[in-house]
């Protein structure tokens, strides 16, 4: 015969009792958090500042677009294929221009607007364009020269917010 599972009395008020010692220490130490200002950042308040900027998110938009594209086509292209490619060098620049976001002072978070990370994802796609021309001519080649002016100026704009 099955005996009827029972949790000792002793147990269940002393897991009861620790229960409540605990919420009570979170919750005393959690109001008192919130009473007081920290000290110091820390590195990891840095990023969550930045992840949490329009400009950040514009970024990790593209990305996500273009990693998505790419699952998409590696399923029946190889890696060789040109959209393949240039889909990997893209998000390559997306990561570099991520990092270089991550590297704004958090007093100049301000700058990290929603036009900066549109400036930025057209400069990445202008220096695709370039990419793929420099993969076909040469180097001093009027079509390459008019797609790295155009990356010039973009850059300079962008460099124009974050200096």
């Amino acid at each position: 015969m099955d005996r009827p599972l029972f949790f000792p009395t002793f147990l269940l008020s002393r897991i009861l009792l620790q229960s409540v010692l605990i919420l009570a220490i979170c919750g005393s130490a959690s109001a008192q958090a919130r009473n007081t200002v920290p000290a110091t950042k820390s590195p990891t308040d840095d990023l969550v500042q930045m992840r949490s900027s329009p400009a950040f998110a514009e970024l990790q938009l593209k990305k996500t677009e273009l990693v998505s594209e790419l699952e998409s086509l590696i399923l029946d292209y190889t890696e060789e294929f040109p959209k393949v490619k240039e889909l990997h060098f893209m998000v390559i620049l997306l990561d570099r221009d991520i990092t270089r976001l991550s590297r704004v002072k958090p007093a100049e978070s301000s700058k990290l607007t929603l036009a900066l990370g549109k400036l930025m994802v057209r400069k990445i796609e202008l220096e695709t364009d370039m990419w793929n021309l420099k993969r076909s001519y040469k180097e001093d080649h009027p079509d390459v020269k008019r797609a790295k002016r155009k990356v010039e100026i973009y850059e300079e704009a962008v460099n124009d917010i974050l200096n």
